[in-house]
């Protein structure tokens, strides 16, 4: 059995947490990655967002599979802890926001 420890999730931001977080993120087909610790094994997890509280706490918003059985769903880790580390980084710089571009071919709608 393995002793490493595996990094807490966190709560989404709060209104009572104060000013809203600053959110940069990252081209769909270049998005950098963590290793994240899950169930005993190193789960690779694609970077959705990066959220910079008002308090300069660091969040990584990340879409994982956390018991390797291909469900994947999306959790918010504070960075740095134990049981995250960066898999690769990104070619792009991030942008504040969405960039719609960025996003890929989505149907448009006709009034």
């Amino acid at each position: 059995m393995s002793t490493a420890t595996e990094p807490e999730p966190a709560r989404p931001w709060r209104p009572e947490d104060g000013p809203r977080p600053t959110v940069w993120t990252w081209p769909r087909t270049d998005r950098p990655a963590l290793w994240v610790r899950s169930h005993g094994a190193e789960r690779y997890a694609p970077i959705l967002a990066l959220q910079e509280w008002a308090d300069g706490t660091l969040y990584y918003q990340v879409e994982i599979d956390p018991h390797g059985d291909r469900r994947v769903g999306m959790r918010l880790y504070r960075w740095p802890q134990p049981g995250l580390r960066m898999a690769c980084v990104s070619r792009s710089r991030p942008a504040r926001g969405v960039d719609e571009s960025w996003q890929g071919a989505m149907p448009h709608r006709t009034a």
